[in-house]
């Protein structure tokens, strides 16, 4: 039987430039979980069969935008609780990086490596529990054109 190879938790790695142009990339300390959600938003068209208009139409669509957003859960870790809410207060744009380590170490020549995306803190949310250490959600939100890194050949 064949398994297929997957990245581990630990090679799946959010990081943000929070001083913008420096090139320096920081993880957020206490995220310990995060989804990238990446779509397609499209316009459609009804095109009728020529040979014969009683048909129903076709649906033809095109690619009209691309979105990624990102939402990260986990606990809220003092080390980034100044560059958070000076991110969210802002309302700025800041570089977030990431990376599938996992194909920096395995991947073949061309496999898309690092996404750095241009992106705006629209929530930032905390919740305390009793007995728990208070927790964090984040939303971010692409603001501008998102740069792909493959492994080179």
């Amino acid at each position: 039987m064949a398994i297929a190879q997957t990245a581990d938790f630990d090679e799946y790695v959010l990081e943000v430039e929070f001083t913008a142009g420096s090139g320096t990339f920081a993880k957020v300390c206490g995220l310990t979980d995060f989804s990238v959600s990446r779509t397609n938003d499209t316009g459609s068209s009804m095109v009728p069969d020529c040979a014969d208009e009683s048909l129903p139409y076709y649906i033809k669509r095109a690619v009209t935008s691309q979105d990624i957003s990102i939402s990260a859960t986990g606990v809220w870790a003092l080390a980034n609780h100044a560059d958070m809410r000076d991110w969210w207060g802002a309302g700025s744009t800041l570089n977030v990086r990431v990376t599938n380590a996992a194909v920096t170490a395995s991947g073949t020549a061309g496999d898309p490596e690092v996404e750095t995306i241009p992106m705006i803190l629209t929530a930032l949310n905390n919740a305390r529990t009793k007995g728990q250490v208070v927790t964090a959600e984040i939303e971010l939100q692409q603001n501008g054109a998102a740069t792909v890194t493959d492994i080179p050949a």
